[in-house]
């Protein structure tokens, strides 16, 4: 019992510490510019999103306020969903 409980205690610590680096971040702020044909969202503060090729556009325009859950790919901040604060 001993020889089995240690290793699955140390599988689960090492796949939790995994888990914990791929967690999506999130920026909330005011949209500078948005652009669906070149993928790109910036916020007034500077913060450039890229935009996946099958982001659905929740109605994003330029001067609203949003809510942006990304993860880093490569030295890109992709984001994942862009919800629309009210």
């Amino acid at each position: 019992m001993r020889k089995l409980l240690i290793p699955a205690a140390a599988v689960a610590v090492a796949l939790s510490a995994v888990a914990g680096f791929a967690a999506d971040k999130t920026t909330t702020g005011v949209v500078k510019s948005f652009n669906m044909k070149k993928h790109s969202l910036e916020l007034a503060d500077g913060s450039k999103f890229r935009l996946t090729k099958a982001f659905k556009n929740p109605g994003v325009k330029d001067g609203a306020n949003v809510t942006v859950s990304w993860h880093m790919y490569k030295k890109t901040q992709e984001a994942d969903k862009v919800e629309i604060m009210k």
